[in-house]
């Protein structure tokens, strides 16, 4: 089967799900950690901003995958980080929240897409309790609580509250980092 991959489907509403939630920042420093060709934040006025993307493209900062760079950026720079991905962005959150830079406000965009047949990343599951011959029996168990196990995993991290909109089959979603919730 061919997986298809659609660059900045409904475009506009992630631009403006962006703009509500930063519209009362004084300051907007973004980290798009999947840029591409930059399109959501082209219309939108930033400060600085730094794109990471495996494709060189005429808007990127930083080629290759975005997970050899998360872990050691100096994420204090940035007051927003935008991880619009064609899957589930749990191996990057992983990686922000380890980063010890990481500033307490800091709002973080969201894209939750599960895949065709709604396999999760293994290492989540493992985290949510599933042992892995389980998970590697019935991949596919897990496909509707997905997003409930998502957003278990973000309330670990101190994440008290997400908002999020619901297009078809993808979650656009945000929330602020609250570091003296986080849990090691």
């Amino acid at each position: 089967m061919n997986r298809v991959k659609t660059n900045n489907s409904f475009l506009f509403i992630k631009q403006e799900f962006r703009k509500e939630y930063i519209k009362n920042l004084k300051c907007k420093n973004v980290l798009d950690a999947y840029c591409g060709e930059s399109e959501i934040w082209k219309i939108i006025k930033t400060d600085s901003y730094l794109g990471i993307d495996e494709n060189l493209t005429n808007d990127i900062n930083l080629k290759g995958d975005n997970r050899k760079y998360l872990g050691i950026l100096d994420l204090s720079k940035f007051n927003i980080i935008d991880l619009d991905a064609y899957g589930i962005p749990f191996n990057q959150l992983k990686l922000i929240f380890e980063n010890k830079t990481l500033k307490q406000g800091t709002i973080v965009f969201f894209t939750f897409i599960q895949s065709f047949f709604g396999i999760m990343p293994h290492s989540l599951l493992q985290l949510y309790g599933y042992r892995k011959k389980m998970i590697k029996k019935i991949p596919t168990l897990f496909f509707r609580k997905g997003f409930k196990i998502f957003k278990w995993y973000l309330a670990t991290r101190g994440i008290k509250k997400i908002e999020y909109i619901k297009v078809k089959n993808k979650i656009y979603g945000m929330f602020e980092v609250d570091k003296k919730e986080k849990i090691e």
